[in-house]
């Protein structure tokens, strides 16, 4: 499905792919330039491998970079694909480094087959832009769920890529390691939650939302 989202001369599309057991929203961003930023590819086995590949050709894509908001074994069992099939090389908050060096255990703990461990990009912090074609994203840093943990923000088109920090009527887990429910919260509050409402969230599982609807309705965040 295609999202488009318009703000003047500036176009931006978001393509959702689900990948892998966990359920994995992976998203593919681009603009009139047909350059593409892959992120959280959490495609698993050949079938959802091909699948990625058929939506990047059919599109006209030209993947540039690829991002994990965290580095959790669910959100980036594709780095490896993406990898060797574009010579992209995964980019993420460096207090996430631990995480991904320690990704093989993962797959093992959840029964996952062996993961491709490609060798990482620059890292990302707060602040940064991710920059595709004509299009920049800012970075924030949202720790809570998992230390490393980011958010994209484009204020251009009004949207949150938000990876397993708010999701539509919940949050993200915090009994994994480095989780933590306070520092979630300061996340949400301190940066999500100021942002206006009618920005769109775009989460790493499950439907989309907006920050506005969260804010009223969301059981875990409390009162704003």
């Amino acid at each position: 499905m295609i999202f488009l989202h318009t703000d003047k001369k500036l176009i931006m599309k978001l393509e959702l792919l689900v990948f892998n057991p966990f359920q994995v929203n992976t998203y593919l961003l681009y603009d009139e330039t047909g350059q593409c930023l892959v992120l959280d590819p959490g495609c698993s086995g050949h079938r959802e491998e091909e699948i990625l590949k058929k939506t990047i050709r059919d599109k006209g894509l030209q993947p540039v970079m690829c991002v994990n908001t965290h580095c959790h074994v669910d959100h980036i069992l594709g780095n490896g694909f993406v990898f060797e099939t574009y010579g992209l090389a995964p980019v993420f908050h460096p207090l996430a480094l631990p995480f991904y060096e320690a990704v093989e255990g993962q797959a093992r703990m959840f029964g996952l087959e062996s993961v491709l461990v490609p060798p990482h990009g620059d890292f990302i912090k707060e602040g940064d832009m991710v920059s595709f074609g004509n299009s920049r994203l800012r970075v924030i840093y949202t720790p809570g769920h998992a230390d490393g943990s980011i958010c994209l923000i484009s204020r251009d088109h009004r949207l949150v890529l938000s990876g397993d920090v708010l999701f539509r009527d919940s949050i993200g887990r915090t009994d994994l390691q480095t989780g933590d429910f306070d520092t979630l919260m300061q996340s949400i509050h301190q940066k999500l939650f100021t942002l206006e409402d009618d920005y769109r969230v775009y989460p790493g599982h499950g439907p989309d939302t907006t920050i506005g609807y969260e804010k009223l309705n969301n059981p875990y965040v409390g009162i704003f």
